[in-house]
């Protein structure tokens, strides 16, 4: 089965669903909102509790701040162990450089999409990374995102 690294947002509510769907259907699922056993993910909180009114200056040294860089280190090892990835929207910036790391990386990257915010073209960007998939890439149902995953992986000898 697949190791996916689903990337998304700390306010998308379809998160923790797609996570554990995935996991039921025998997939290895990074869960940045419970990266490791016993730890809980990376929160600009627990840098300042008023990280939202920072100075530009105030997060670049935030960025430098061992909370930040020990969330990094999990986040982005965990990009490298992953074989694929999962875009779920709505989500912010963060998610979307993670996914556009993976599919650059030449790593499958495919959009669940059951609410959208904003149309963007760019997502196009994902479907480039997973043309040889005979699966839908943005899907907007469980059931097309565990499709891709499945046909993805009964075409594991091209990737």
């Amino acid at each position: 089965m697949a190791k996916i690294y689903v990337a998304s947002s700390w306010r998308n509510a379809y998160q923790p669903a797609i996570v554990q769907v995935l996991r039921e259907n025998g997939h290895e699922v990074y869960d940045f909102r419970n990266p490791a056993p016993g730890e809980k993910g990376f929160a600009w909180s627990d840098i300042d509790p008023e990280w939202k009114s920072w100075t530009p200056e105030q997060f670049r040294e935030g960025l430098n701040h061992e909370v930040a860089k020990h969330g990094y280190k999990r986040d982005i090892e965990a990009l490298k162990w992953c074989d694929s990835c999962l875009l779920v929207l709505p989500s912010g910036l963060s998610a979307h450089l993670e996914a556009g790391w993976a599919a650059g990386n030449n790593k499958p990257t495919a959009v669940y999409a059951p609410e959208i915010k904003e149309p963007e073209l760019m997502y196009k960007l994902m479907q480039d990374s997973v043309s040889w998939v005979p699966a839908p890439w943005f899907c907007t149902q469980y059931e097309q995102v565990l499709e891709f995953f499945d046909r993805l992986n009964k075409t594991k000898e091209i990737w």
